[in-house]
């Protein structure tokens, strides 16, 4: 923390941008405020002994969804500002999602984590290991919790992901235990997610690692975007599959629809100006992806997939271009770990999509999380 400190006193202040500068000046009052170059709802400033972390509300951007203070244990102070008090590090936190967890362990913090939800996609073998001779906790279900075991874990702070109109987190809100609002699947850039690591990083006293991590992340795929230009063509991408009655495609704001333009290729539901995923009918998918070039999928079973039998799943699928030119790739999560790896490791995605998109650039990339299916 203080070595944090000191470097970034030495630093000027920057602003991500004119509408995002105003606000971030706004609510540093006399702190500075961190060099946030990519994230768009997490402001990290620092004062003489603690660092305030304010999360702007990704679903009303004119608000602020939650502030922290993050203070080490090694000082006492008398006097805070408003905003939920952590003490840092973190050395017996109770972490929701797998993809944190593996965030964290990637850091160097596999043994400050006390307690996880979901165990069943916790793929590190550390923490595998943990569950398995009974210094990690297992909490249960994320959706519903086992509180007893919460309670008796006694964890000093609980990090899990909010969702647009909660109304609380039930039972938790009465645990008097700090709860760390993950919102970092919100942000509207791949970089601008992976950012988020500097927070995690000062939570579990790994500051250091979490920047040379993210400054390694942003050059890797900074270089690969430059790459990307030199292409002339910008293939159409058509993306996931049915569920249900309803085709969730990436909006023209989020992650997944910029980082297939950052990869040379064409999204064409960019038309749709959100941040997340927008939920069409088939037809409507149809109607602006029927002629795409590739189709990218991501699916979970014992084997691989097989063009004969995507196409048996929905008779929709038949119809599109590039299921009858077998140009479709599909990540198979039950192997591969697409999930949690490329949140914070999006340079390793957009090589991937880059070869797939642009195989005429010569990247010589062996594919990480995706394989093209064979028709049978």
């Amino acid at each position: 923390m203080k070595q944090l400190l000191i470097l970034i006193f030495s630093l000027s202040v920057f602003f991500v941008s004119c509408s995002n500068g105003n606000y971030r000046e706004h609510i540093a009052d006399n702190g500075i405020i961190c060099n946030m170059e990519y994230a768009d709802n997490l402001t990290l400033i620092e004062y003489d002994n603690y660092t305030k972390a304010v999360l702007r509300n990704p679903w009303d951007t004119t608000s602020v969804l939650q502030t922290y203070i993050l203070v080490s244990k090694d000082i006492a102070l008398d006097t805070l500002p408003e905003g939920i008090i952590i003490k840092t590090p973190l050395d017996n936190a109770l972490v929701y999602s797998s993809v944190h967890c593996t965030l964290i362990c990637e850091l160097g913090g596999e043994k400050q984590i006390g307690g996880v939800c979901d165990s069943e996609y916790i793929y590190v073998e550390k923490l595998r290991d943990r569950l398995s001779n009974g210094t990690l906790a297992d909490c249960g279900n994320s959706m519903n919790p086992n509180f007893e075991k919460i309670i008796k874990l006694h964890p000093e702070a609980i990090l899990l992901s909010p969702y647009e109109n909660n109304n609380g987190y039930g039972k938790l809100d009465k645990l008097n235990i700090p709860i760390i609002l993950c919102a970092d699947y919100m942000e509207t850039s791949a970089l601008g997610r992976a950012e988020w690591v500097k927070f995690y990083g000062l939570l579990f006293g790994l500051e250091n690692n979490a920047n040379d991590l993210f400054s390694q992340v942003s050059s890797n795929f900074n270089n690969l975007k430059e790459k990307a230009k030199n292409s002339l063509s910008h293939p159409k991408v058509l993306s996931d599959t049915r569920y249900g009655q309803v085709w969730y495609m990436p909006g023209g704001l989020s992650t997944m629809g910029r980082l297939y333009e950052d990869a040379g290729a064409l999204n064409p539901f960019s038309y749709l100006k959100q941040s997340g995923s927008a939920p069409l009918s088939a037809e409507q998918v149809f109607e602006k992806a029927h002629d795409a070039d590739v189709w990218i999928i991501k699916y979970n079973q014992p084997t691989d997939k097989t063009l004969k039998e995507l196409s048996m799943e929905d008779a929709i699928y038949k119809q599109f271009k590039p299921l009858k030119e077998g140009n479709v790739y599909g990540s198979n999560t039950s192997i591969s770990r697409f999930y949690e790896e490329t949140p914070y490791h999006p340079d390793r995605l957009l090589a991937d999509y880059i070869q797939i998109f642009h195989p005429e650039l010569g990247l010589k990339h062996e594919l990480k999380y995706f394989k093209k299916l064979k028709k049978e």
